[in-house]
């Protein structure tokens, strides 16, 4: 089968041009790609076309050096009727009741279905529950009446990337594929090869959608341990992170893991559902992950009954309390608030009465289900007039030194403040 790619006379699509599908789009380009992105949201194309990133790992001039050359963003699938590969990289959040919603997988399959030529690569990308990508792409594919393996090729890849993360580029990850054939798996390699370093393949669509769920699992359950342990440690009053620390120095058998105030973003907290919710179906109860999760989901209550304690100890009600929240993005140096366990935080604090504003340089607005908040500056009055700083998020750009000058109780749920030494830090609690 001649599976050999030209990507200087070769076009590919992109569906969905997120945190992943922009990159990604980018470093098809940077291979000699012509790409054409496709997104349904005319205001988000409209501001590609701008020459305007959204997406914090790709900067203004990277987009625009490709713009009108090698990248054409659009919200019209048609203008993928020529292309040799399609990468699907659309959302799959959760629903209210814990499911998997794969709803934008298969209102995209069925676009592409109607538009590709004969003879294309299809790879989802999207995070999907083991099985998915013959259940939901290649089904759609064959009610269209086409035969994959022979007039459609697909495959699942899934996407590794870090966001925040300025070591690894998106080519620079390993990259996982398998086909729903053998010969989906060979078209699928032959469209990745020019442009990612090394091609991970496996035997089928259902081991590279596992491996995904794996690595996060594998992050969810650990972090929760280190959570766990982490309120046991208070009880002990042993400092949690030097105890960690102390235990990465053996050079065998343990992998540091660090608490926080919960779990945020858009793989961790959600992808760990997907293989339980798929394990449970075939009579696998997955205990382990269900643990994990609400031992994860019960931090930010965890974090509030602290500062609550803390609080009573200066003889400050929580409801007549001015706290500030330093940070409410999900993780450090990135603007996402997706599932950031800052928004629980926030709104266990309004449950209790609490006045509460926040700081985050990258975060200029944020909704809760109460209020819109809007940024305050972080000024020495404003860390004067508040009666708790909490930090929830470590943005490196954060003056975190203004903090244990001026704020009368901190709360460090990051160990943000470790090494900071002078007259206040016995102001300082940690986690």
């Amino acid at each position: 089968m001649d599976t050999k790619i030209d990507t200087e006379n070769d076009r590919i699509g992109i569906v969905g041009l997120g945190y992943v599908g922009l990159p990604l789009s980018l470093a098809f380009a940077d291979a000699g790609y012509d790409v054409i992105g496709v997104d349904i949201d005319r205001e988000r194309i409209e501001q590609l076309h701008d020459g305007c990133s959204y997406v914090s790992d790709v900067s203004d001039d990277r987009l625009q050096q490709h713009l009108d050359s090698t990248f054409e963003p659009t919200t019209e699938y048609e203008a993928l009727s020529d292309v040799v590969g399609v990468c699907i990289c659309v959302p799959t959040p959760l629903r209210k009741t814990g499911n998997p919603d794969i709803s934008y997988v298969a209102e995209a399959t069925e676009e592409l279905a109607g538009v590709l030529p004969d003879g294309c690569t299809v790879v989802l990308e999207s995070t999907v529950y083991p099985g998915a990508t013959e259940d939901v792409v290649a089904q759609t594919f064959t009610k269209n009446g086409s035969t994959v393996g022979e007039d459609v090729f697909i495959a699942f890849s899934p996407e590794r990337i870090d966001p925040g993360n300025e070591e690894y580029a998106p080519a620079d990850i390993p990259k996982v594929l398998g086909g729903v054939t053998a010969a989906c798996s060979d078209r699928a390699e032959a469209l990745y090869a020019p442009v990612f370093e090394k091609i991970v393949p496996v035997d089928s669509s259902t081991e590279a959608e596992l491996v995904k769920l794996i690595e996060n699992t594998f992050r969810s359950v650990n972090i929760a341990l280190s959570n766990e342990i982490a309120r046991a440690a208070h009880e002990f009053d042993a400092n949690i992170w030097r105890t960690i620390d102390a235990a990465a120095t053996k050079p065998f058998g343990f992998m540091p893991f660090y608490p926080g105030p919960g779990l945020g973003g858009h793989c961790i907290p959600i992808d760990p559902q997907y293989l339980s919710w798929k394990a449970n179906k075939r009579g696998v109860d997955m205990r382990l992950i269900g643990l994990a999760d609400r031992i994860n989901r019960n931090m930010p209550t965890y974090v509030m009954r602290r500062m609550e304690i803390l609080l009573d100890e200066e003889g400050i009600p929580m409801p007549e309390a001015d706290v500030l929240v330093v940070g409410v993005a999900y993780k450090a140096n990135v603007s996402d608030t997706r599932e950031s366990p800052a928004l629980d935080v926030i709104g266990c604090l309004e449950d209790r009465g609490a006045s509460v504003c926040y700081h985050d340089p990258y975060v200029r607005q944020l909704d809760t289900e109460e209020r819109t908040y809007e940024s305050v500056r972080l000024t020495s009055e404003l860390l004067a007039e508040q009666d708790c700083v909490v930090i929830l998020t470590d943005h490196s750009t954060i003056d975190f030194e203004a903090i244990v000058d001026y704020a009368p109780l901190i709360f460090d749920t990051r160990n943000a403040l470790d090494g900071l030494t002078n007259e206040n830090t016995d102001t300082v609690y940690r986690l």
